[in-house]
């Protein structure tokens, strides 16, 4: 089932804070040097330190480039729209996306400087990241952030996706800023995330096109799109980063803490600027207190957890390409999908298609149906329901080794259920069909 991370954005959030944050949760430094490693990718350093924040010790996570690839862009004075003589020295090309999503993380003096204005376009980047030794579940979080902030990027230039560039000097701590979040988020087995709301700021912010308002429109863009709760705070400076939205957006998957939750390991991520509220980001793994431990049948109920249930019925779609649905809505976050055959006024043969979601998928996945169907319409109802404790195990049979689920009863008794896809891969392994594979699961299961 992987683990669950609950995200604190009272200081806001941006990419540097995340890898911190989760980098002192428990993330594999080593693991993470070697995915940065491989990327054919050059003009950096990575640094991981401890500093005081606040009277905190907290860790801190730094990409410095090197002389040629240094942007001096991010001291207070200029941010907050400050003349500085480096305004002769870039070119304001409103093709190329601003510093806020390649390097926006990280506070520099600010000194007069030349660099090339070479640009990376989303399918370099992209290339990038898949020629690096990353797992599989990685390179599609580093290239989903990616994608969210390319889509907002175009969106505030009013350009097509492919015709957003990022600098040269930005783009790469962006893309190690970007990796390292998703190396992180895969190797503390992350399947989960909860941030309940956004911490932003006010007033304006100097970017390579002028003066902007905060919340920056690559920021209100991705706000907007992937409906993230936001909190506006009367701190003067942007709290939240174009980075940060995206990781956000990619990442989330759901705004409320459970009703009652242990806290495994908490990580705490230091941000680069100065403001009246301590920079710092708050991770916490936390794990669900079920009630049927605590408080019986009757609380539990209570406290039912929700879900959505999507719903339409498609008279003019073939069963192929209801099935190519199923696919894509199950890849972009569904629970659960599933179409059954029903007959509709005058007879006609049709297909009834429901689709379970949290609240937070539903825009993504209602586009998907509308995109893939013949359908002009979608029920929407709000359901509560009561689940029963789970965790992941193995159980090792005479072929090798099976992933297996774990829930408990509300009366104490345990049940064991074998994953499809372990089943499938040890039957490959071994020469034996699935159902053997089956058999030799229940009579481990009996024995045991």
């Amino acid at each position: 089932m992987g683990n669950t991370l609950y995200l604190e954005c009272y200081a806001g959030i941006s990419g540097d804070m995340t890898v911190a944050a989760l980098l002192d949760a428990g993330a594999d430094k080593e693991v993470l040097d070697k995915a940065l490693k491989s990327l054919p990718l050059h003009g950096y350093e990575i640094e991981i330190s401890r500093v005081k924040k606040a009277g905190l010790d907290v860790c801190d996570f730094n990409v410095r480039l090197d002389a040629e690839h240094e942007n001096h862009d991010h001291d207070m004075e200029y941010l907050h729209g400050h003349a500085h003589p480096h305004d002769e020295n870039c070119p304001k090309d409103t093709a190329c996306e601003h510093e806020h999503t390649h390097s926006h993380e990280h506070v520099h003096s600010h000194e007069e400087h030349h660099h090339p204005h070479i640009h990376r376009g989303l399918k370099e980047i992209i290339e990038i990241i898949r020629q690096g030794q990353l797992t599989e579940r990685a390179k599609e979080t580093a290239v989903k952030i990616f994608h969210i902030l390319a889509q907002a990027e175009a969106k505030a230039h009013g350009v097509p996706m492919e015709e957003v560039h990022f600098h040269e000097v930005g783009a790469v701590d962006s893309i190690v800023d970007i990796v390292a979040a998703a190396v992180c988020l895969d190797n503390l087995d992350i399947t989960e995330v909860i941030v309940p709301f956004l911490c932003e700021g006010r007033g304006t912010v100097r970017c390579q096109h002028g003066i902007l308002p905060v919340p920056v429109p690559a920021v209100a863009n991705i706000v907007e799109e992937y409906q993230l709760p936001v909190k506006l705070t009367d701190i003067e400076g942007e709290l939240v980063t174009p980075t940060g939205g995206a990781i956000v957006a990619a990442a989330r998957t759901g705004s409320r803490l459970p009703a009652q939750f242990t806290v495994n390991k908490i990580g705490i991520g230091a941000g680069k600027r100065n403001y009246e509220r301590p920079s710092l980001l708050r991770a916490m793994l936390i794990t669900e207190k079920s009630a049927w431990q605590t408080d019986g049948l009757k609380e539990n109920l209570k406290k039912a957890d929700c879900i959505y249930k999507l719903e339409t019925n498609i008279d003019d779609c073939t069963g192929e390409s209801l099935g190519h649905t199923m696919d894509k809505l199950m890849a972009a976050g569904a629970r659960d999908v599933h179409f059954i055959p029903v007959f509709m006024k005058k007879s006609r043969p049709a297909y009834e298609l429901a689709v379970i979601c949290d609240e937070e998928r539903i825009k993504e996945l209602e586009l998907i149906i509308f995109q893939e169907t013949t359908t002009i319409g979608i029920r929407r109802v709000r359901m509560e329901r009561t689940l029963l404790p789970r965790k992941k195990d193995v159980v090792t049979l005479p072929e090798g080794e099976l992933k297996v689920k774990r829930c408990v009863l509300p009366d104490g008794q345990e049940r064991c259920y074998p994953e499809y896809e372990s089943m499938v891969a040890l039957a490959e392994k071994s020469g034996k069909t699935f159902w053997q594979i089956m058999n030799a699961f229940k009579q481990t299961k009996e024995n045991s």
